[in-house]
């Protein structure tokens, strides 16, 4: 054994590849060495203009904070005022209805006759066109500002205003609204005139931009005003566009014959009422 493995012995080959196989590992590579550190870049100011900018944004910010919370409150108390307006007509209302009730069963009793108070209020409508159209008429019609078929308003009953419907009446047809229908009007087919433009009313704020100097600020406002013919019922009216309706259901049945004979033209009283629901 000891003669086979004596390197003396051994193929020169497999000498020479024993001390590369003993040799002792070559040492590793040293490490790179580790990349130096960047210069560190100085902090430039900012501009002026961005600085201002920053500034002006945030005192704008701050100022429409401040005016939200305030119109949330403002408006917090506006509907609050509102709402005990509309009750309040709501009571006057039932108090005048329950009244006149009231004074019939007295009348009854008593065998006599309830004689309501004569009408403050009208609606008229304009029937028929523009030909055959004398110009006195045409002018009573224009100071109604009745300009096309079918147009609407609310007329104050007075001696001047009853004079001009008999000059226009067999153009018209005409009568005493009750709070429905001056509800359904306003709330269904209302429409502002604010510097000159038809404009929907959809907020209580167009109300209250044009009439709060008369102390009227919303819808309800407007209603109680017009139905109970109030000091500012001028305003209230002129600030309402002439209604335009629709032909009513059925069409008209026959309008150069009075009311009275089965036509549509003239005084319709109380009857109006039902006129008014088939046109909205």
């Amino acid at each position: 054994l000891k003669h086979f493995f004596n390197p003396a012995n051994m193929s020169s080959k497999a000498a020479a590849a024993a001390p590369k196989a003993a040799a002792p590992a070559k040492a590793a590579a040293p490490a790179k060495a580790a990349a130096a550190p960047a210069p560190a870049t100085p902090k430039l100011p900012l501009p002026e203009s961005v600085l201002k900018r920053r500034k002006r944004d945030q005192v704008l910010a701050a100022t429409k904070k401040k005016l939200k919370a305030k119109t949330q409150k403002d408006n917090k108390a506006k509907r609050r005022t509102i709402f005990k307006r509309a009750e309040k007509y709501v009571k006057e209302y039932r108090t005048t209805e329950r009244e006149a009730i009231r004074l019939k069963h007295v009348a009854k009793k008593s065998n006599k006759f309830y004689v309501p108070s004569e009408a403050k209020l009208a609606f008229v409508i304009r029937i028929r066109g523009i030909n055959g159209v004398s110009p006195k008429v045409r002018k009573v019609l224009q100071l109604f500002r009745l300009l096309q078929i079918n147009n609407g308003v609310f007329v104050k009953l007075n001696k001047a205003t009853i004079n001009m419907l008999r000059i226009v009446e067999p153009y018209i047809a005409y009568g005493y609204p009750n709070l429905k229908s001056v509800k359904e009007l306003i709330y269904k087919r209302g429409y502002a005139k604010i510097n000159r433009q038809r404009i929907a009313l959809t907020d209580n704020s167009l109300i209250e931009k044009v009439l709060s100097s008369r102390g009227l600020i919303c819808m309800e406002d407007l209603v109680h005003e017009i139905f109970t013919v109030g000091p500012n019922f001028k305003s209230a009216t002129n600030f309402l566009w002439p209604f335009k309706l629709n032909t009513p259901t059925g069409g008209w049945k026959h309008k150069l014959t009075h009311f009275c004979e089965g036509g549509d033209y003239g005084n319709r009283e109380d009857l109006i009422n039902a006129l008014i629901h088939s046109m909205v």
